[in-house]
């Protein structure tokens, strides 16, 4: 296991982050894969801090209100929004984006791209 980082990021580094809540496996197991890589993870606990609408929306739009979501809820956009505002663990966690990119629950092969990628 390489040796741990301090809290601050390197310019060469990615810039990863991290949605979750602290009691949630997936999410544990996504901080655990970027630091095992040495990379330093801006981590939110969803159970602290809900989730800002602008960062929700583009988690939305790109994967799609089904493929971030633990269940199937049929409302409105506007509604759902808010349901999940208050209740984190309505998502499928963790959400992590790296730049544009997002993904939503564990998906080291994605990962495992950003970082090949981002050291070409």
């Amino acid at each position: 296991m390489p040796a741990p980082l301090g809290k601050t990021p390197t310019k060469k580094m990615p810039r990863i982050e991290v949605f979750g809540l602290e009691g949630s496996q997936s999410t544990r197991a996504a901080v655990r894969f970027f630091r095992e890589r040495r990379i330093v993870v801006r981590y939110v606990d969803l159970g602290k801090r809900p989730i800002d609408p602008a960062e929700l929306r583009q988690f939305m739009d790109q994967l799609g209100a089904a493929a971030f979501l633990n269940s199937d809820l049929a409302t409105d956009r506007g509604t759902l929004l808010a349901r999940i505002r208050a209740d984190a663990s309505l998502l499928r966690l963790p959400l992590v984006r790296h730049g544009d990119a997002v993904t939503a629950g564990q998906d080291e092969t994605t990962w495992r791209a950003w970082l090949a990628g981002h050291k070409a």
